[in-house]
């Protein structure tokens, strides 16, 4: 076998499914008729590690070693042949092969269990609500971490599942320090790396390797990847790409770098891989390059040729998931947080709604650059011939949409499209907390196989919300997370503090309203966030204008993102970090929401300004819908099965149209005059979801009326109509 590029992921993004990129460029390349395979490292190192042989191995250069240990890390040496006869069946459990070792591990005593077992005492408080299957996932994760741990002190100090090294890339103004560390010996784990590369390579015979790197955690085996081919492999190109050097390689001028990697790339990567391509066949001059980073003559250069434009979202192609092991990949629970564990466990496939993102006005985002400004969305049939593609070629229905903030008129048009063609998928997105997504457009979500959402609730006080330029209010969240939560739509959010100038006060605010939103129901998983200051954000780009200065202005020779500012009227934030996260622990398991927040907090802090009824209270308010003649009316549900009954009253007698809806899971009966059955059981014929043309409530109304029927409002707005959603009639 041979290709033209070897595609390859880093270690170590996730282990439970594939970071997108390479699939995403492979699909590209697809469509030029280019050849290229794909592989992610990560996984591949993870599991020649962890597997009977790669313990054995590894204990036995611990043990030749000889070095002292600490107890922790003795306890697991001692305890080796506990981890040597059991980690195949661990492997294979999170795997999903052997579900029922789960009855075993769960019981604890099946594994040997060092220091990361001590944060796993009360699980029936952590896991009252969840199965054995997820307690045992939990309990075979920190089983792994206790090997992980093992690892960092004896044999690799980088090492950690999903941070390889992250240390050295983060907030690297120089490259000095990760430049020392790879002129220092491989480590055990680069060695199992560097062996595993070479057998690729010999099979692969590629032109071009391309690394993409996500991540900080990506980027210190990124350049192992370089070092070696490039020593290793004469002819054979080496370029780098990925969310890291979009972010943070934009002002690169250290020469250095460039003996590891031949060329680096930012923002889309399609169009510069298929000209660097052209260019190492020969076919194209270096100045044809895309927004390609080069060194010639020691010094380097940045070439981006104008003429050669970017594709369109709907020329790149469908995601190709071939060469990797997609059922090898392991679901693991590492935090107890319901959106984490969705994010950890199972594997998802990962598609894009839309380029950049519609809103693109939130001051803390990298919105200057073109990952996020250029919007551009995907017609809703193309993402649903890519959904089908996707699910044949992988034979696993569950989507992760890695969009920056997936748009609502694309949400419910891909919903519509998904029901119509009868789709059965999982799925899970992003969102702007936004008043766009009503009690129906939630419901609609819902009946196409979303299953969670989301969005940055942010600092949650509307002083901070407005000067971020957010463009929602703390109820408006409040009202949405209703929506989506009685829909059965789990809603996750991000939590920020530390934003320019956020007080004392607004930090305890921005806390009661968390743990109103937990204790109201509307909410149930969330995480804080310290804010970082980046230098692509209006806030990084004017300090000034949000009342903060940076510590530096100068710029690195390397990487360039996170700014380090002062702050001088806002709190001490960084005080806030643990009483916050203990808070949110607990109410997001239901406990301690009569807690004084107080409590959470070992220094003195202001009792919240926050009615203490605020959110029930938004709840508590009535809302009507508004009138808007040009909303769609959609039907999800069954033909009613209708039938005429007789009413007297008084001696007087009419006639009722009952109407019976037999729905997924319950069975609804009204009852109507007569005319007005009959219209509206002909109605939900024409309003089903399978018809191709939807009608507006404007067009409703028409229909009503031409049939001679009154007060058409008076019938539609009030029950026992307006009950209809309960079984699929919406108002979108």
């Amino acid at each position: 076998m041979s290709a033209s590029v070897f595609l390859i992921t880093p270690p170590f993004t996730q282990l439970n499914t594939p970071y997108p990129a390479t699939v995403y460029l492979k699909g590209f390349l697809n469509t030029k008729n280019i050849t290229s395979y794909q592989a992610d490292l990560g996984i591949e190192v993870t599991l020649a590690l962890f597997s009977k042989q790669g313990l054995q191995d590894l204990f036995a250069h611990i043990n030749n070693e000889g070095r002292e240990l600490s107890e922790n890390t003795a306890r697991i040496v001692a305890l080796q042949d506990a981890y040597i006869n059991t980690i195949d069946a661990v492997i294979f459990f999170l795997q999903g092969k052997d579900p029922t070792l789960a009855h075993r591990i769960e019981k604890r005593g099946f594994l040997p269990e060092a220091s990361r077992f001590a944060q796993v005492d009360d699980l029936r408080y952590a896991f009252g609500t969840m199965g054995a299957q997820d307690k045992a996932k939990h309990l075979a994760t920190m089983y792994l971490e206790d090997i992980s741990d093992l690892i960092m002190e004896c044999v690799d100090a980088h090492f950690g599942f999903s941070r390889y090294a992250e240390r050295l890339g983060r907030s690297a103004n120089s490259f000095d320090e990760l430049y020392g560390s790879l002129q220092a010996d491989n480590t055990y784990v680069d060695n199992l790396l560097i062996r595993i590369l070479s057998s690729r390579i010999a099979t692969v015979k590629p032109r071009l390797v391309a690394l993409s790197v996500p991540f900080p955690g990506n980027l210190y085996a990124a350049f192992r990847v370089g070092q070696w081919v490039k020593k290793n492999c004469p002819g054979v190109k080496v370029a780098m790409g990925g969310g890291f050097p979009n972010t943070e390689l934009r002002s690169l001028s250290d020469a250095r770098v460039f003996d590891f990697f031949d060329f680096i790339t930012l923002d889309d990567g399609e169009a510069p891989i298929e000209n660097l391509i052209r260019h190492i066949e020969g076919e194209l001059p270096v100045d044809g390059l895309k927004r390609t980073f080069v060194c010639a003559d020691g010094k380097v250069t940045y070439i981006n040729n104008k003429a050669c434009a970017d594709y369109r979202q709907g020329q790149v192609g469908t995601p190709d998931y071939s060469d990797l092991p997609l059922y090898k990949y392991i679901s693991a629970i590492e935090v107890v947080n319901p959106m984490h564990s969705l994010w950890s466990d199972g594997r998802w496939n990962k598609l894009t709604m839309a380029h950049g993102c519609y809103w693109s006005k939130c001051t803390f985002c990298d919105i200057t650059l073109d990952y996020i400004k250029l919007y551009e969305p995907i017609a809703a049939g193309l993402l649903c011939d890519r959904i089908e593609e996707i699910v044949a070629q992988t034979g696993q229905t569950g989507f992760h949409f890695v969009d920056e903030a997936a748009p609502p008129a694309l949400m419910r048009a891909l919903a519509l499209e998904i029901i119509r063609r009868k789709i059965t998928i999982s799925w899970w997105t992003n969102i702007r907390f936004e008043k766009s997504f009503t009690r129906d457009l939630c419901l609609l979500l819902k009946a196409s196989g979303c299953i969670a959402v989301s969005g940055g609730l942010e600092v949650a006080t509307d002083r901070l919300l407005e000067l971020i330029q957010k463009g929602v209010t703390v109820a408006q969240v409040a009202r949405v997370n209703k929506h989506f939560t009685e829909a059965g739509i789990m809603v996750h959010a991000y939590l920020m503090y530390g934003f320019p100038t956020q007080t004392i006060q607004e930090t305890i605010d921005s806390l009661e309203m968390v743990r109103q939103m937990f204790l109201s129901g509307i909410l149930q998983s969330a995480f804080w966030h310290q804010f970082a200051m980046t230098a692509h954000s209006p806030v990084g780009l004017a300090p000034e204008k949000f009342g903060v200065r940076k510590e530096t202005d100068a710029v690195g020779t390397f990487a360039n993102n996170d700014i380090v500012h002062i702050d001088p009227t806002g709190a001490d934030h960084d005080a806030f970090t643990l009483g916050l996260k203990k808070s949110l622990l607990n109410f997001m398991h239901g406990a301690c929401f009569d807690y004084p927040l107080q409590k959470w907090f070992d220094f003195k802090v202001p009792k919240t300004s926050v009615s203490p009824d605020y959110i029930s209270g938004i709840l508590n308010e009535e809302e009507f819908p508004v009138w808007n003649p040009n909303a769609k009316i959609v039907w999800l549900g069954k033909q009613p099965e209708i039938g005429i009954v007789t009413k007297s009253k008084k001696g007087n007698t009419w006639e009722l149209a009952s109407l019976t809806f037999n729905g997924p899971q319950e069975t609804l009966n009204i009852k109507v005059d007569k005319a007005q059955g009959v219209w509206l059981a002909d109605t939900l014929r024409k309003l089903s979801v399978d018809n191709m043309k939807t009608m507006t409530i404007h067009e409703v109304k028409d229909s009503y009326e031409v049939a001679g029927l009154e007060d058409f409002e008076l019938f539609w707005d009030n029950k026992p109509v307006s009950g209809l959603y309960k079984v699929g009639l919406l108002r979108l």
